[in-house]
């Protein structure tokens, strides 16, 4: 598809209106946007410690100033985001990105919102901003093997309203579900439109296996999947995306949750993050046979070596740990394989079988076409959760397929740890006994952030204060044995599943 037929067919209007991707975009088209549709208001956005959006709020008085706020930004108060920043010497700038400018979908008064990146008093990056900490492992890893990593993130999220008599759907089993039986459907596309007009690349939204009643309330999980696209796009898609969904079940009067627990023998939210290695425009994931490609197996490689460590960024508080259990489709296991949804790494199914073949036999009045389906494979990373920091995350990953290329026997590291078959039937329990485990708990999490944070730090890309920062807050947890401690007690999961109910 050319430029000109992105841009028309986009639900992005400052894309539609401006006639150019959001990469293109510079000062004087966000300027000349906001002149030329009535634009009253700007909103400066930037992540927190907490991974949530915070604002600045900007009456557009003139021209003048508008210039101003978009070529300057403005002065925050760093250790009010930030715990490892001290209060004497906290001041920091927020500098818009002109790419991620969007038209704010809330507002009753016209207003842009644009995301920004924290500079210090001397105008140089915050290298302890998890943005900037993702922009430096993409440029490390594009610069030791000279290819780009892509991704995209499944977010999945349960909506809790009150609970409705009609047309029950069965315990669950929610998957793909449509209306009567799926009564999110509608908060769920809206959410999508509202997403995609923000720039978010959506693939599809649908209903997820989770749903349950509980005193009176009604539980229903759903997923928004994205399209791959470059690091620091996909981690700003899925942090304003979760704004929306939070913004917009605000005004629903329901309740949207990312936690990767709610309940005891329900379905957790997982944050499975798909990934692909880009050679300019070339998929190098795959070989023109359709088989895993050496690159693949190296990023799978890295991904498996640093996956003890990789979940101090992907999954951050305890109930990440009631999720990661043995015989349930999230991961507990280091290994991977085709299809299988109880590995770690999965390698989804692809589209080498021909997708113009399978068309024109469920067509039969079309004829069989070629379709360029390359790009469509992916590797899909699938322990994180809702509480991720997708910044850090993002980044961690980007070190982790650095590092697979490292590794002396990386493609031999990663057959070694192929499996094809359910590691949990007790016929192929001696498959199960050679894997190694992800971490039960944050404490454990931390220590093996602690023995592997050389390979994060390596090249910069970590600074050793943020690391440490992180290991301390997991270590102070406490949780080492707490999934046994409270196993059957209702109370306390209850109270833990509170505490952490707006996680991420």
């Amino acid at each position: 598809m050319n430029e000109k037929m992105k841009t028309t067919l986009t639900a992005d209007p400052l894309v539609r209106f401006l006639g150019k991707p959001r990469t293109s975009f510079t000062r004087s088209d966000i300027v000349r946007y906001i002149r030329e549709n009535a634009i009253e208001m700007l909103n400066l956005r930037y992540p927190g410690a907490d991974g949530r959006l915070k604002t600045l709020n900007f009456v557009i008085n003139d021209e003048s100033y508008l210039e101003s706020i978009l070529t300057c930004g403005e002065r925050v108060d760093g250790s009010s985001l930030f715990p490892y920043i001290e209060a004497g010497a906290s001041d920091l700038y927020v500098v818009p990105r002109y790419r991620t400018a969007f038209r704010n979908p809330f507002c009753e008064i016209p207003t842009v919102d644009i995301l920004c990146s924290y500079y210090t008093k001397d105008g140089t990056p915050f290298d302890m901003a998890p943005e900037q900490t993702l922009r430096h492992a993409r440029q490390e890893l594009q610069r030791t093997t000279g290819l780009d990593l892509h991704a995209m993130g499944e977010l999945e999220f349960y909506v809790v309203s009150p609970q409705e008599e009609l047309f029950p759907a069965v315990d669950q089993r929610g998957y793909h579900e449509s209306t009567p039986f799926n009564k999110g459907a509608e908060f769920r596309t809206r959410a999508m439109k509202y997403i995609a007009e923000a720039g978010g690349e959506i693939k599809y939204g649908h209903s997820e296996v989770g749903n349950f009643t509980q005193e009176g309330l009604m539980y229903e999980q759903n997923e928004i999947e994205f399209l791959p696209t470059d690091l620091e796009s996909a981690a700003d898609q899925l942090t304003v995306a979760k704004w929306i969904l939070r913004t917009l079940a605000y005004e629903y009067g329901v309740e949207v949750t990312f936690a990767p627990k709610i309940t005891v023998g329900k379905a957790g939210s997982g944050l499975h993050i798909h990934t692909r290695l880009m050679n300019g425009r070339h998929n190098a994931t795959i070989n023109p046979d359709g088989s895993l490609s050496d690159a693949a197996l190296k990023a799978i490689a890295g991904y498996l070596s640093l996956a003890p460590s990789l979940t101090a960024f992907g999954n951050t508080n305890p109930t990440s740990y009631f999720r990661l259990v043995p015989h349930q489709e999230a991961p507990t296991n280091i290994c991977w394989g085709d299809r299988n949804r109880s590995v770690l790494v999965r390698v989804p199914l692809g589209w080498s079988a021909g997708a113009g073949r399978m068309a024109s036999d469920a067509n039969p009045q079309e004829e069989p076409s070629k379709i360029d389906t390359e790009l469509k494979q992916t590797v899909e990373f699938r322990c994180p959760d809702g509480s991720a920091d997708v910044y850090l995350l993002l980044a961690g990953l980007a070190v982790a397929v650095r590092h697979g290329f490292e590794m002396e026997e990386g493609i031999r590291y990663a057959r070694e740890r192929y499996v094809d078959v359910n590691i949990f039937d007790e016929r192929h329990k001696e498959v199960l006994s050679r894997l190694s485990h992800l971490p039960g708990s944050c404490e454990e999490s931390a220590l093996r952030l602690e023995e592997q944070r050389g390979i994060y730090e390596r090249g910069g890309v970590f600074p050793a204060r943020l690391l440490d920062g992180l290991i301390a807050r997991l270590r102070g947890f406490g949780d080492a044995t707490l999934r046994q401690e409270i196993a059957g007690d209702e109370e306390r999961t209850r109270k833990l599943v509170a505490t952490w109910f707006h996680c991420g």
